[in-house]
């Protein structure tokens, strides 16, 4: 089943792009063992992230979006492959607030109000492209909005969302991104705020049953609409033994030598995913070159 959906209006001047990020939000769930607000906050961001990395240009690319507050959230942290596959994780899973004044999960509490949304582009240049603007609200859509009108100049509208249940599963997660392209005049923008004025949420429209391009239709309900990609997205860790390794050697001969004289057997864990990678003091002493 597809859940993720590109379209461009047919005179270019607008391009859209729509997931339902349910199962890719549950997994992160279970991965994390987040409560509520923490599946809010890190549902969101993977969605977001997902939607962003899906516009990279070559295969090889990747795409981290990462915000920081100073709430007790303490920050998180998602990657995206060039395909939209996503992976992420939240600085502190267990974030328990009470609602807040609209009665919905305190997302903008947990995250809080004074920090960074940070954005790296791994382009494989010499350097990473890194865009950094302050958070606006710490509710990630309107954060997400900003660094992209603002970082990199074009103006986007960002809906972003996460229902969950009482048993603290999620029943819908999503997004969608409706972003200005170069020639967009006056027109363009009346036409498209209109469509967006007194839209429900993504939650509410995903409950209803709607597919991501069901979604985008809603949203740009006054343009005509040319589809370019219907296709899956998943919760994807890419970690490997080999990428530990390489972890643990930048650590340096020293704090290797030290690991390995604390103990015979050292675990570490991937931050992504339940995988856990051992090795005895043997092979740590033989990763320091000793």
């Amino acid at each position: 089943m597809n859940n993720y959906c590109k379209v461009m209006t047919t005179d270019g001047l607008v391009r859209g792009i729509a997931i339902d990020a349910k199962e890719i939000v549950e997994q992160a769930r279970q991965i994390h063992d987040t409560t509520p607000v923490m599946t809010a906050a890190l549902g969101r961001t993977l969605a977001a992230a997902s939607m962003l990395g899906s516009l990279l240009k070559a295969e090889n690319n990747t795409l981290t979006l990462q915000i920081k507050g100073d709430g007790p959230a303490g920050g998180i942290m998602t990657v995206s492959d060039a395909f939209g596959n996503v992976r992420g994780y939240p600085g502190n899973p267990h974030v328990e607030l009470p609602l807040n004044a609209k009665g919905k999960l305190d997302v903008s509490g947990a995250i809080g109000r004074d920090g960074t949304l940070t954005v790296i582009k791994d382009l494989n240049l010499k350097e990473p492209y890194i865009g950094r603007t302050p958070i606006v609200s710490g509710e990630i859509a309107e954060d997400v909005t900003h660094y992209l009108t603002v970082s990199e100049q074009t103006p986007s509208a960002v809906a972003l969302g996460v229902l969950v249940e009482r048993d603290w599963t999620v029943r819908q997660a999503g997004g969608f991104l409706v972003q200005l392209l170069p020639g967009a005049g006056e027109e363009t923008i009346v036409r498209l705020e209109q469509a967006l004025e007194g839209l429900p949420s993504v939650t509410t429209l995903l409950d209803e049953g709607m597919t991501p391009l069901d979604i985008l239709r809603r949203v740009l309900r006054d343009f005509e609409l040319e589809v370019l990609e219907e296709s899956h997205k998943e919760y994807r860790c890419n970690c490997s033994r080999e990428r530990v390794e390489r972890a643990l050697i930048s650590l340096g001969r020293t704090e290797l030598q030290a690991l390995a004289g604390e103990q015979e057997l050292t675990e570490v864990g991937c931050q992504f995913c339940p995988q856990k990678y051992e090795f005895t003091a043997a092979q740590l002493l033989q990763l320091a070159g000793l």
